[in-house]
């Protein structure tokens, strides 16, 4: 079966997220593919909903998915996998999101091995940034958050501004977040190409796979692990995983654990049903193949 692409669409309010989302799905669509959009608004009413057509949609409305109404995400996102089996999907974050936390509501162990989550395009407001001295520390941070965590970054509406300040905002975007491409945009316009090459991690000549930027990693256990040594393995992880969640099953127990980790806090809690034995991470800075031979060791002892 192939899986499903995933797009995260990040960036403040007005920074041209939803002009980004008409212009993906009508490339989307020149190319015969089928995709499908998942929106959230923060308000009780769709504003934006308009601007999608022609393709299957789902609105989370009244909250954030990265805290107040993750769980509807999981359902609305599993609706859209059963019912239109899409072959790429665009989720549009509410300007308020916070990229780890959306990331961490997005993946699902449910259907994590049918979903390949792209990364993050995050779109931000030029002129709004040069200027972000003037708003709240918690804006302010909120800005440099989305920057740092992003895949591929547009720095938008760059029309507005004059070649010293266009290079003065390459060069700070640069600093804060170096792993990612960045290009100068006019109405979230972006090469289609550089939309589709996200994802494809080259490896260095040395062969060591470490990821430079935020991302998900999922692994599947075959067999029943021991609790001991999987509590060893959590102990020495790198600081760099913010995130795990899935389902592990213990030598001693009949039916799997729902596991949750987050702020170096395990959590477990038991099933009453065999679930996929689907372990999603969430981390930057990682080597994904040395953490992915760890868990294997544990299957074999």
């Amino acid at each position: 079966m192939n899986k499903t692409e995933i797009y995260l669409l990040s960036g403040f309010l007005g920074s041209g997220k939803t002009t980004l989302l008409k212009q993906l799905l009508q490339q989307e669509k020149q190319d015969g593919r089928k995709a499908a959009v998942l929106m959230n608004e923060l308000g009780s009413v769709s504003i934006d909903s308009d601007a999608v057509t022609d393709v299957p949609l789902k609105e989370l409305l009244d909250g954030c998915i990265c805290c107040t109404i993750s769980d509807k995400l999981e359902a609305q996102l599993q609706g859209l996998l059963m019912e239109n089996n899409p072959e790429v999907i665009y989720i549009e974050a509410t300007g308020a999101a916070h990229p780890v936390e959306v990331l961490d509501a997005v993946v699902s162990p449910l259907f994590a091995d049918r979903i390949d989550f792209k990364g993050i395009i995050t779109t931000v407001d030029s002129r709004r940034w040069l200027d972000r001295k003037k708003l709240s520390p918690q804006i302010q941070q909120l800005l440099l958050e989305q920057v740092k965590h992003a895949n591929l970054l547009l720095l938008n509406k760059t029309d507005e501004l004059d070649e010293d300040n266009q290079a003065r905002i390459s060069s700070e975007i640069s600093n804060i977040n170096p792993h990612a491409f960045s290009v100068l945009t006019t109405f979230s316009k972006v090469p289609m190409k550089e939309i589709r090459k996200m994802g494809f991690i080259q490896k260095p000549r040395d062969h060591v796979h470490i990821d430079l930027s935020l991302r998900s990693f999922i692994y599947h256990f075959k067999s029943h692990i021991k609790q001991e040594g999987f509590e060893s393995f959590l102990k020495n992880m790198p600081d760099s995983i913010y995130r795990i969640k899935g389902y592990v099953k213990f030598s001693e127990s009949h039916y799997p654990y729902l596991f949750q980790y987050s702020y170096g806090m395990p959590l477990y809690m038991k099933e009453y049903m065999n679930m996929p034995l689907n372990l999603v991470f969430i981390g930057e800075n990682v080597d994904w193949t040395v953490l992915a031979a760890q868990l294997k060791e544990l299957e074999e002892n």
